[in-house]
């Protein structure tokens, strides 16, 4: 038997090369003759990069300026001409303690600087995987980093970070690295989430992010002013689905695309992943395919990576068999995906604190219960 293991991380325990190896242990102590295969997924958000790594990119590293401006070392990956940046690892939340001001200050202009990274390595494709961010500048910040001007009413720059948004009037982008004309950026995002307004950037996530109730007002004056000036200066409308994600990372991004100056496209995180890590072809190479996450619910059902696997299993006709710290949906609605069995690794622990505390353990248990049920 042939057993493809393709698990995202159990976020706060385990990352997903570790759930990958768990797992694995648990499958073979029921089909002790399988050959397993371990392929650590991510849904574009954060672990992106270290799948990449696990699947045969090679990881950089690069010292770039963090969210409030302190340096950081950001890992990313490149594969010949192909490379792939997460906006957590230059940009994250962990970088930058939430709070009110924090919200206001943070930017991405370590990930422009981890782009220009890319260039200098020659690629042609950049892969940007949104999630985890403790921004809301709405990209600004990365294209700053890559020759981007943007100037208040007086012809001076604006400081970085969302909460200067709203002081722009005027957008250069005359000096943009001109090798961005060249690459084509491919937008990993998880969610739908439009630009500004009631289920924006700023409305929804910025409180994450430590913004209070006037903060979040301003930044999310601050998206609508750039909104508004995007279009002006490359008539392009960039409040669309997808466009909230990471702060509003993509506007930006999109406004260059329109205007032909770099090539842009939003794609479903988990589908872009899978398509990067060769996912289908090694599905078509096994028996059987065990997917997972930390917690699978409801909200699951919208496009996280266990569900994307088992879609993917699906059309192929190879069965699943999905694990997870935490499980809230039933056999019969991931019956209707292909999964023949589910466990979770609470419910071997009968515990979630005991489950969290000892993942590994839990998480082989809980393969072993999930493969006994088939």
């Amino acid at each position: 038997m042939r057993v493809l293991i393709a698990p995202d991380k159990f976020k706060g325990t385990l990352s997903a090369a570790q759930a990958a190896a768990a797992i694995a242990e648990g499958a073979l102590r029921i089909y002790p003759e399988a050959v397993t295969t371990v392929l650590p997924m991510a849904d574009g958000g954060e672990g992106t990069v270290e799948a990449a790594v696990a699947a045969g990119f090679e990881e950089r590293l690069n010292a770039v300026v963090g969210p409030i401006l302190r340096p950081t070392g950001a890992v990313w990956a490149v594969n010949g001409v192909s490379a792939v940046i997460e906006t957590a690892q230059a940009s994250g939340y962990l970088l930058a303690e939430p709070s009110p001001e924090n919200a206001l200050r943070a930017h991405s202009y370590g990930c422009g600087q981890l782009i220009a990274a890319a260039l200098d390595a020659g690629a042609s494709e950049i892969v940007l995987g949104l999630g985890g961010s403790a921004m809301t500048d709405g990209g600004t910040g990365a294209l700053r980093a890559l020759g981007l001007k943007l100037l208040d009413q007086h012809g001076a720059f604006v400081p970085l970070g969302g909460g200067s948004l709203a002081e722009v009037v005027a957008i250069d982008a005359s000096g943009l690295d001109q090798r961005l004309a060249t690459v084509k950026f491919r937008i990993a995002v998880d969610v739908d989430n439009p630009l500004y307004g009631p289920l924006g950037a700023a409305q929804v996530f910025a409180p994450q992010k430590g913004a209070d109730a006037d903060g979040v007002e301003l930044l999310d004056a601050g998206l609508r002013n750039l909104a508004s000036l995007l279009r002006e200066s490359f008539g392009v409308d960039v409040d669309v689905p997808g466009a909230g994600a990471a702060g509003g990372f993509p506007a930006s991004f999109l406004a260059l695309a329109g205007s032909g100056l770099a090539e842009v496209t939003i794609e479903s995180g988990v589908e872009l992943v899978a398509e990067l890590l060769g996912l289908r072809e090694k599905i078509a190479e096994a028996d059987l395919v065990i997917t997972g996450e930390g917690s699978v619910d409801e909200q699951s059902l919208a496009g996280k990576t266990p569900i994307g696997v088992a879609r993917a299993a699906q059309a192929l006709g190879v069965p699943v068999v999905l694990v997870a710290g935490q499980l809230s949906v039933g056999l019969d609605v991931l019956g209707e995906l292909g999964v023949v069995a589910a466990a979770s690794a609470a419910e071997s622990a009968r515990s979630e604190e005991l489950a969290m505390s000892e993942p590994e353990r839990y998480l082989r248990q809980a393969t072993e219960n999930a493969l006994n049920g088939i």
